[in-house]
């Protein structure tokens, strides 16, 4: 299912060199501005190092996130910012903006778009386990994982650190409320998708499938709705994605719902259900065509080639030929003009956001260390200052779709 998962692309960003010449006024605070250099270039290298887990990426992010904290976090006691949080010009490009880049002065600019990418990452790690073949139940809490990850990261940037930034997210970036929060409730949609497909997987009461499924689809019209008034080329593919799923998870609901209604001897408006199943099926199988003629930002999913997608379209089929079976010979209810009102609470297997924390400032840096930096000496660094380097694209691995087995997360 590798390939059941839209997925834009990383953001980059310029090398930074943390080379504060005579600001670092120490062996201590130098050792400092190396760490930082060093610990931030391997994070980079892991965003597309296809052997990095979990666990090698949070050290690489405690690591780098420790050092750059010295530079937020006040250490002098004081309730005033920390002085070298605006010393350093940061650059980075944003996942719907193409190769456009902007830039901050400030540490906190840098550990919200470095944390953005750890998020992005921890949904490709998603995508990639889930795209393996016979995915175990181990894989598939991975995967419900990584997503919950995300959307905690996701979360706890846009609460405690976007609103600190100086210079706020122009329209369409990614610190911009409306695309951060696309993010989040994308990230805890798929998270619900691994929890449907093990309770189909297992043939759980169609009761709770249908709340599920419906809880899901109102996610990602919730998403799809945070970005409509984004501007279309860098929007549409994304919200034709959003829109598919939508109405595939609709089209889940009314299936299931309609399941749960024979069980209850409403035939009548059991064959409702599964003829509305029927048109949000249709209407998803025509919204993957348009997704994928779409331009835009981001890989293309193929959900309509997945056996997952393809099942449902028989399933709703089968049952609604048995209800129509059903009322011919036994209850001879007249079918509604009106699809059923879907009054669906899911009371379990709702995704909730794994919460996220930042690491404490790094032992290196202590209050002693930190009086070290002489920002009196920043002038002089301005002048023998070299050639900003220009931001370079990730080069994010292509992934190979595997043979679909039509395996469910399990």
């Amino acid at each position: 299912m590798a390939h059941w998962f839209h997925r834009n692309p990383l953001k980059a960003t310029a090398p930074v060199s943390f080379n504060f010449y005579g600001v670092a006024g120490s062996p201590s605070a130098n050792k400092v501005c190396n760490d930082l250099r060093t610990s931030r270039a391997r994070l980079l290298e892991m965003f597309t190092d296809v052997t990095c887990n979990a666990d090698i990426m949070k050290n690489a992010t405690d690591a780098y996130f420790s050092l750059l904290q010295c530079f937020i976090v006040p250490l002098d006691g004081s309730t005033q910012d920390n002085k070298m949080r605006y010393i350093q010009n940061f650059k980075w490009t944003d996942t719907l903006q193409g190769n456009t880049a902007s830039a901050q002065q400030d540490a906190v600019f840098e550990l919200v778009s470095m944390a953005f990418n750890v998020a992005l990452w921890h949904t490709k790690l998603a995508s990639r386990i889930a795209g393996r073949e016979n995915v175990s139940e181990d894989e598939a809490k991975d995967v419900h994982r990584c997503l919950k990850v995300a959307a905690g990261i996701f979360t706890h940037l846009k609460e405690a650190h976007v609103p600190r930034l100086i210079t706020p997210a122009a329209k369409g970036r990614d610190l911009e409320t409306r695309v951060i929060d696309a993010y989040i409730i994308q990230s805890q949609a798929e998270a619900q998708e691994v929890t449907i497909a093990r309770a189909i997987e297992l043939k759980h009461n169609a009761a709770i499938i249908a709340a599920l499924a419906f809880e899901t689809a109102n996610f990602y019209h919730r998403a799809d709705h945070a970005l409509n008034t984004l501007e279309p080329e860098c929007s549409s593919k994304w919200r034709k994605y959003l829109q598919l799923k939508y109405h595939f998870y609709l089209a889940y609901t009314y299936c299931y719902h309609g399941q749960t209604l024979l069980d209850t001897d409403k035939c009548g408006e059991a064959i409702r259900s599964l003829q509305e199943a029927e048109k949000c099926y249709t209407r998803a199988e025509e919204l993957c065509k348009e997704y994928r003629h779409t331009k835009g930002p981001g890989s293309t999913a193929k959900p309509s080639e997945q056996l997952f997608f393809r099942k449902l379209g028989g399933l709703i089929r089968n049952t609604l030929d048995k209800c129509l079976r059903e009322n011919g010979f036994i209850y001879f209810h007249k079918i509604p003009a009106d699809p059923p009102q879907l009054e669906l609470k899911a009371n379990y297997g709702l995704a909730e956001p794994v919460p996220f924390e930042l690491p404490s400032p790094s032992e290196q840096c202590s209050p002693e260390v930190y009086a070290t930096f002489d920002l009196t000496k920043a002038a002089k660094r301005d002048k023998a200052k070299a050639k900003e380097e220009e931001v370079q694209a990730m080069k994010e691995p292509d992934l190979k779709p595997q043979k679909d087995s039509g395996c469910v997360l399990s």
